[in-house]
């Protein structure tokens, strides 16, 4: 089966590779040391500090697996649009026609979005409505609520002023 490309920024990349990191040589031990205690108290069987750093071991394992399956798939995002063409990693700049509310959001990868942070995926239904749109364009995006119209106020990319 093909594994789904996983886009990142190079921050992203760089956050990823850090927690993975932390993961394997930190956390790792930590719950290994945690067992060794608590196999230490005797009965395992019914040792409930025990149990919970199995369970956390588990956890921690399940998380390093996911994020080497992931990270072996990535696909740096370059920013490659024209100035004022919407790509993955431009922050855009949009008007909500009706209510004339203004949004700023970063387009990124699923893995790196963050909604609470401004960051939304190039898979979201914002996201894929705008992408390869140019400053001044109109947009509608489906929302579960209803269709809403945008318009491209501003782009920006990675590195440009």
């Amino acid at each position: 089966m093909h594994e789904k490309q996983v886009l990142l920024t190079p921050e992203g990349l760089k956050k990823y590779e850090e927690e993975l990191d932390h993961l394997k040589n930190v956390r790792r031990h930590e719950i290994a040391e945690r067992i060794k205690v608590a196999i230490s108290f005797g009965d395992i069987s019914e040792n409930s500090e025990y149990e919970d750093a199995k369970n956390e071991q588990a956890f921690i394992e399940g998380k390093i697996s996911d994020l080497e399956k992931k990270l072996s798939n990535v696909k740096i995002i370059h920013d490659d649009a024209d100035e004022d063409e919407v790509g993955i990693g431009s922050t855009v700049t949009l008007e909500d026609v009706e209510a004339g509310e203004v949004f700023e959001y970063t387009i990124v990868g699923s893995m790196e979005a963050d909604p609470s942070k401004s960051r939304i995926s190039n898979e979201s239904p914002v996201g894929r409505s705008i992408l390869g749109k140019k400053i001044g364009s109109e947009v509608e995006v489906a929302t579960p609520s209803g269709a809403l119209l945008y318009r491209i106020v501003n782009v920006s990319h990675p590195g440009s002023c």
